[in-house]
């Protein structure tokens, strides 16, 4: 299986090199390379690697900082999918992963694939733009993955936003009224290499099992970095309702996926069954001890 791998020096991307089955030729591409936002520069890639599988890792994904610059978020996360269904063409795969803000958020039930969708913000209209762009323009088969909250030991996002602040000392305050599942990005990128061999298409869900707040999420990492010896003392963490951490994009507040369907169709695959959230997470800073 040759693999085009976009959007390279990403996590998901790079979990996406250390998960790959045995047997799978990627070739990673990063923005330096391949700018998926420029129709022409697409079409040329895949017809020079002639590609069995795109999986389009490539976004914009500033979410605050998106509300001011909408063209540019627009033009990887919405026309960037749209350029690669076109150039996929019909003997080629594309893999789009995508996100719960494609959702408001404003339930209290796990989200199934098929549910209504209402972004809240301009990161996830654009995410959703993207998804109706590969759903319009392809003409082989293709998959959309929503996923949520991914983390992992390097690169910027959560966990190692929190690991840094809490080294520094400053006090924390955290929002609580929004729930979602945190996940590994190894989890999500085992995940996508079990749809690709089980053949899976449409949009499929998949996260870590259980569900936590943002805050919860703080206090599980502090709590496992001070058994580790990640952190030599207990940082100050203070759970806020989201009106008292107003931000320039809005966040689902309730975004946790139903992924039963997903589940159920990767039975006695690699990547099952789901580990809870803690679990993988314990895992990944057991990780950075050994770094």
């Amino acid at each position: 299986m040759r693999v085009l791998l976009t959007g390279s020096g990403g996590q998901l991307a790079r979990a996406l090199q250390r998960t790959a089955p045995p047997g799978s030729a990627l070739i990673p591409v990063g923005r330096e390379t391949l700018d998926v936002s420029d129709r022409g520069e697409v079409a040329e890639c895949v017809a020079t690697v002639r590609p069995d599988v795109i999986i389009n890792t490539a976004a914009y994904t500033s979410v605050d900082l998106a509300e001011s610059e909408e063209a540019r978020a627009r033009a990887v996360n919405a026309s960037g999918p749209g350029y690669l269904a076109e150039a996929a063409g019909r003997a080629c795969r594309l893999v789009q992963p995508s996100t719960d803000y494609v959702f408001e958020g404003t339930g209290e039930t796990p989200l199934r694939a098929d549910a209504p969708t209402n972004p809240c913000s301009v990161y996830g209209r654009t995410k959703l733009d993207g998804e109706h762009a590969v759903m319009e323009r392809s003409t082989g088969p293709w998959m959309i993955v929503r996923t949520a909250w991914v983390y992992s030991g390097d690169g910027r996002n959560f966990l190692t936003s929190m690991l840094r602040r809490m080294r520094s000392g400053t006090p924390l305050r955290v929002v609580d009224d929004q729930r979602g599942t945190p996940t590994s990005s190894d989890s999500i990128a085992t995940a996508i290499w079990c749809m690709l061999e089980g053949e899976l298409g449409g949009i499929q869900h998949w996260t870590d099992d259980g569900t936590a707040t943002w805050c919860a999420f703080a206090r599980e990492i502090a709590r496992i970095g001070l058994e580790l010896g990640l952190l030599d003392s207990p940082p100050e963490i203070t759970a806020v309702s989201s009106c008292d951490r107003p931000s320039p994009a809005r966040r689902p507040g309730y975004a946790v996926l139903d992924k039963t369907e997903t589940w159920a169709r990767l039975e006695g695959t690699r990547c099952m069954p789901p580990v809870e959230w803690r679990e993988n997470l314990r895992r990944t800073m057991e990780g950075l001890c050994d770094a």
